[in-house]
């Protein structure tokens, strides 16, 4: 009998112990979740200093440190979780989207423990996690409700309908909102990552800079942030050719600024003529304390549930897949040893047969 016969059929347990792995960038990471809502154990290593000096993640170097991170994460999230491996029930692990090489890693350590073990290998959705962190920040958080997924690879406004069911309202066209920032970083003469250096430089300015209200005019939830970086890039180069100066901190505030704004005021928007009255806001951009600011101001004064995970649980984890792995083990979405992985996986989620 083949491994995924005799997994497929499993009985399913309530309050089930998942072991997490997430290997999709530059963090190797592993988390015992116990019910898809306690976190047991968060184990994080980062090769995040290595990459900072080329000013972005080089995938080779990010791949090569998953495979000498891999074990002790697994090993240091089970210990802290004060559990066994024989007591786990399922390993859950990212397999897209993500850097393939880094991925692989992820997911080749966890078809070999869950087949070792002889329990379910379930196959997560990177994007889907972040979704499913709010679970981790709110308990009592159920759907319906609008989540806004703010990330380097991902900018949506999306109708999570039920557990499984999303309707991706809008997105991005063109840069995602994490790499917007980390673009105007750097040719600010900021390092890498830009998001948090970014918010750091702005504290310190004033939102003078003018520039373009993204898809002026248009109506719906998408984005665009590639002509408001791009504004931000001709403004610095038109000011150093010119010889003028110009403050650092002014145009990183106004950026941040606008970059910010369309994504509470598209949120909320969404909130209000859904009438779910709850939003929950995920990735790594929500993180970043303007926006955290803006929308708890926002949802104050329109009457709307705000679920804001700490900021640990923003940045890429173990704990979201774990929360998310959970829902994929109580619907039975378990892979068989073929799992692969995915640089790329669709906003809405797929199911794996």
């Amino acid at each position: 009998m083949s491994y995924f016969e005799k997994i497929k059929n499993v009985p399913l347990k309530e309050g089930a112990l998942i072991l997490a792995i997430e290997s999709s960038c530059d963090e190797t990471a592993a988390s015992v979740i116990k019910g898809g809502r306690e976190i047991l154990s968060s184990s994080i290593i980062s090769s995040m200093t290595e990459h900072i000096k080329f000013g972005g993640v080089v995938p080779e170097i990010a791949s090569r440190a998953h495979t000498t991170a891999i074990s002790q994460a697994v090993e240091t999230a089970v210990k802290d979780a004060g559990v066994t491996l024989s007591e786990l029930d399922a390993v859950a692990v990212t397999y897209g989207s993500g850097l393939i090489g880094a991925l692989l890693v992820g997911v080749s350590y966890a078809k070999a423990l869950a087949f070792s073990l002889g329990i379910p290998l379930v196959p997560v959705s990177h994007i889907r996690g972040h979704v499913s962190a709010g679970y981790l920040a709110d308990k009592d958080l159920k759907p319906p409700f609008i989540a806004l997924l703010a990330s380097g690879g991902h900018t949506a406004v999306i109708d999570v309908k039920d557990y499984y069911t999303y309707d991706v309202l809008g997105g991005t066209l063109d840069d995602a909102v994490g790499e917007a920032f980390d673009k105007v970083a750097r040719v600010l003469g900021l390092e890498y990552p830009g998001g948090p250096n970014i918010e750091r430089v702005a504290k310190n300015g004033e939102n003078t800079v003018e520039l373009p209200v993204m898809l002026k005019g248009k109506k719906g939830y998408d984005f665009s942030y590639s002509g408001l970086k791009t504004a931000v890039i001709n403004y610095v180069h038109n000011k150093e050719q010119k010889g003028e100066s110009y403050s650092v901190a002014d145009v990183a505030r106004s950026f941040q600024t606008s970059a910010v704004g369309e994504l509470v005021k598209k949120s909320i928007k969404a909130v209000k003529e859904r009438g779910y009255g709850v939003l929950s806001v995920g990735g790594g951009v929500a993180a970043n304390g303007y926006l955290r600011q803006e929308l708890e101001k926002e949802c104050k004064k329109r009457g709307i549930k705000l679920v804001l995970p700490e900021k640990k649980l923003c940045t890429d984890n173990a704990c979201m897949i774990g929360a998310e792995g959970y829902l994929q083990y109580l619907n039975r979405n378990f892979s068989d040893l073929s799992l692969n992985a995915k640089a790329y996986v669709e906003l809405s989620g797929e199911k794996n047969d």
